[in-house]
């Protein structure tokens, strides 16, 4: 009889079993997911020829700050350290097996004092100091970033993006290599309002600039006189038009602007924000 009961329960524990481990198994499989970060958007590498390219179009240099979203390996942010030399090139990656290869690729190449890789949200990073930043993402991503490069960057500063666009932010630059798209933008200094404007031949008036961008139109007026602005360029914190058929160059500093000294033939100008 308890013989009989024993052989009961051991085919019941045997019936069980496989319960038992396939409920451990899923509870394991979803602890494993639950600690891997969601990602935006999935690791493609960027090939090296393309990785070349967009640092030359962004002319890179040994007195730039490079930031790169979405690092991956972190082979832009080592070209750029060991090709370009830069000695502050940082990578941001949401997925901490790319940042653990990307840093082991720097040692590989010798650079890892001249770079740092980071594990991040990089909607939770700050890179306003970076010159130059550098991304393969989605354009949905671009577009969400577009506000915040647009209000933490310094004028002047480059962006190149690889096969995505910023939408109705025009590139300055873009590139075809093998079939991918590169495009280049320069974050522009905020030229739109009100200006107090005056020359040194005495003239003074007011100065309503509009902006879209890089684009920039607008007019002056000057002892009741309407003069439109023309042929502006912005390119980071340089501004150039002509009013009246005379050149203006100047240099856009916060809420002042001030004639270029070594423009060819500007006039001496100046303007302040009002």
């Amino acid at each position: 009889m308890g013989f009989f009961v024993t052989e009961q329960r051991a085919f019941r524990l045997t019936r069980a079993l496989p319960t038992v481990v396939g409920a451990a198994l899923f509870m394991l499989v979803n602890a494993v997911h639950a600690q891997r970060p969601h990602l935006d958007v999935p690791y493609v590498p960027t090939p090296p020829e393309v990785v070349e390219r967009m640092l030359e179009m962004a002319q890179v240099s040994s007195d730039d700050v490079l930031v790169d979203l979405g690092s991956g390996d972190g082979r832009i942010v080592i070209a750029a350290a060991k090709e370009h030399g830069v000695s502050d090139a940082r990578g941001i990656d949401l997925d901490p097996q790319r940042v653990k290869e990307a840093r082991a690729n720097a040692r590989e190449a010798g650079v890892e004092d001249q770079v740092s890789f980071e594990e991040g949200d990089l909607f939770n990073k700050d890179f306003s100091d970076a010159t130059v930043l550098t991304m393969y993402l989605l354009q949905s991503v671009n577009l969400r970033l577009k506000p915040v490069i647009l209000s933490s960057m310094k004028p002047g500063s480059r962006v190149v993006s690889h096969d995505f666009d910023m939408g109705d932010w025009l590139p300055d630059q873009e590139d075809n290599v093998n079939g991918r798209r590169i495009y280049l933008w320069t974050v522009p200094a905020r030229v739109a309002g009100r200006w107090r404007f005056s020359t040194e031949d005495g003239d003074e008036g007011t100065a309503f600039i509009t902006q879209m961008y890089q684009q920039v139109q607008g007019e002056v007026i000057i002892n009741d006189q309407r003069l439109q602005i023309q042929q502006a360029h912005l390119q980071g914190d340089q501004l150039s038009f002509f009013l009246d058929g005379k050149r203006y160059d100047g240099r856009v500093n916060g809420n002042a602007i001030e004639a270029a000294q070594d423009s060819g033939q500007p006039v001496q100008w100046y303007a302040q924000r009002l």
